[in-house]
């Protein structure tokens, strides 16, 4: 009898524990790195912000800055361009594609609409729209079009009918292109012009390893390169490739400029960066490259991501993840400028990519904060919009749907 009081005793010791830990003791088939109570509240809130991205995406596949037709934008709002772009279209098919197969449609109207601009636009240059001075490209850089481009055409390759697939290639294969064509002289794309074009560099070089990924020939020396810079960013405190101010001379040199083993061979690099700058209307053509506008969040959440993405890359740069991961417990560093604008929501993004890869308590950590903070900020009508520079709704929106699901991909 006293050895079946016990046996019961410690049956509803452990089964309290149980309870303590998932909260309802039901375990969600995905990994639980949030809360358990706030499973269902991270559901609701994606299938919302989800829900409002489709009803506005325009006739022609694509988003805009506020939605896709005149109808959906803010009244008060102070658009920076009008009609749709392939930035916010290829970040919003991006948030689709995680949210569920629902969107697919969606999805696949998106990559038409951003195949069409990319077919369109020039084999040289680095654009591949005629599209200018939108709000997003002002904040990440000219040509963040090409790299959220070459990013949903890598995560979306492979998933087509097979005719499909084979323009969808071409059109990753020509952005690919472009964005090693481009890479300038110190490693980076931090093109003039924009407010924090180090994340513009972040999503080049993780389109590039995606399309790699996918079969892609990717130019390893491109690669190379923008971890080198990566590397001596964090050195140099911040600067670009140790160059005080981030003033970079040779703008425009890239990794064609000499020879290089990788699809193509040797490059002849097509534009120098007041010729690329002269494109997108002459914006910023001082050639200084300023790579993160100041906010520490935003260049060391693009190193931790870009140091992180194989076992191999993690022992190398063991120290310098170390000293990155320490600083998220700061909160005056995670809150980036001050408040929390779409470039927060990207390096968040960032952050949660590179910690996912390891797990641990440092994943799951992060990845509570960060949902509960997102989650406070969603509006009524299920979107989110920056409170400062990226304000977008469009681009917002599908960024905090993304660190919101950071869990359900690798």
């Amino acid at each position: 009898m006293k050895y079946a009081v016990v046996f019961a005793l410690l049956t509803l010791l452990g089964c309290a524990a149980i309870l303590a830990q998932t909260g309802s003791g039901q375990v969600s088939k995905r990994e639980i790195t949030a809360p358990a109570t706030t499973l269902n509240e991270i559901d609701a809130a994606v299938g919302k912000g989800a829900k409002w991205l489709a009803s506005v995406q325009g006739a022609d596949g694509g988003w805009g800055q506020d939605g896709g037709a005149a109808s959906d934008v803010r009244q008060n709002e102070n658009l920076e361009s009008k009609g749709n772009d392939v930035a916010n279209t290829a970040v919003a098919a991006l948030a689709l594609l995680r949210a569920g197969n629902q969107y697919r449609p969606n999805v696949e109207r998106a990559v038409d609409f951003i195949l069409k601009k990319i077919e369109a636009s020039p084999a040289d240059g680095l654009s591949i729209t005629d599209v200018n001075q939108t709000q997003i490209q002002r904040k990440l850089g000219p040509f963040i079009d090409t790299f959220l481009a070459s990013m949903l055409l890598a995560r979306v390759d492979g998933t087509l009918a097979r005719a499909n697939n084979a323009r969808l290639r071409k059109g990753l294969e020509k952005c690919v292109a472009k964005i090693e064509r481009n890479q300038l002289s110190d490693g980076s794309w931090n093109i003039a012009g924009g407010w924090a074009p180090v994340l513009g560099t972040s999503l080049a070089s993780q389109g590039l390893y995606l399309a790699s990924k996918k079969g892609v020939e990717v130019n390893a020396t491109v690669m190379a390169r923008a971890e080198d810079y990566t590397v001596n960013s964090q050195k140099g405190g911040g600067s670009v490739a140790g160059v005080p101010g981030g003033s970079v001379s040779g703008v425009g040199g890239g990794v064609g400029s000499g020879s290089a083993p990788g699809r193509g061979g040797a490059r002849a690099v097509s534009e120098t960066a007041d010729a690329a700058i002269g494109s997108i209307g002459g914006a910023g053509k001082s050639g200084a490259l300023s790579a993160a506008a100041g906010v520490d969040l935003y260049q060391s959440a693009q190193a931790l991501e870009q140091l992180s993405r194989t076992a191999e890359s993690r022992a190398k740069n063991k120290d310098e993840i170390a000293t990155l991961n320490a600083k998220l417990s700061d909160a005056k560093f995670v809150e980036g400028y001050g408040s929390i604008g779409g470039e927060e929501f990207f390096s968040y993004l960032n952050i949660s990519d590179s910690l996912k890869r390891t797990g641990g308590k440092e994943w799951s950590d992060w990845h509570s904060k960060i949902t509960q903070k997102i989650l406070k900020l969603q509006n009524n009508d299920g979107t989110w919009a920056g409170h400062h520079c990226i304000t977008g709704r469009v681009a917002v929106t599908s960024a905090a749907i993304l660190n919101l699901t950071s869990d359900r991909e690798n």
